[in-house]
């Protein structure tokens, strides 16, 4: 998988945004409604990248800079959002090397931790982040109070 930086609006991105939206229907019941700013995604406060076989668009995955308020985030944070792989490149590790390019890239740009936000229906994702050594966080954003919401942050070091 060849993995590029591309602008929020890109429409690679804004084709992988919507699939993702679809899951979380599916999933949930309803599209993901926190707020985003196409600004928050751009070098060096955040990045949207996409992932291509043959030219075709097969994965997403974003990081955008938080550096506060306490006690969720704190100076040197990063946000993930967008994590998604097309269904019909599942299960070849894709998610996987997205998960390492935004915490290469984030590290890159200052960022010392990455936090996310994901959900129980979503065992996937939560068995990606807990064997790539996230750990449970408080709960922050829009669904903070959601019973089916799981927080998890990891803080990156230098290979």
């Amino acid at each position: 998988m060849d993995i590029r930086a591309v602008a929020f609006d890109h429409p690679d991105a804004a084709k992988l945004m919507a699939e993702v939206q679809l899951e979380y229907v599916r999933r949930y019941g309803s599209e993901d409604v926190t707020p985003m700013d196409p600004a928050e995604f751009t070098p060096p406060q955040g990045l949207f990248l996409v992932g291509y076989l043959a030219d075709v668009p097969v994965a997403s995955g974003a990081w955008r800079a938080h550096d506060g308020p306490a006690p969720s985030f704190r100076p040197g944070d990063a946000e993930l959002k967008r994590m998604y792989v097309a269904e019909s490149a599942r299960g070849r590790g894709f998610a996987r090397a997205m998960l390492a390019e935004l915490e290469r890239t984030a590290w890159q740009a200052g960022r010392r931790r990455l936090v996310l936000e994901t959900g129980t229906e979503q065992p996937e994702a939560i068995g990606l982040y807990r064997s790539s050594g996230y750990a449970e966080v408080p709960g922050f954003g829009v669904y903070a109070d959601t019973p089916e919401s799981r927080y998890y942050g990891k803080n990156l070091a230098r290979d």
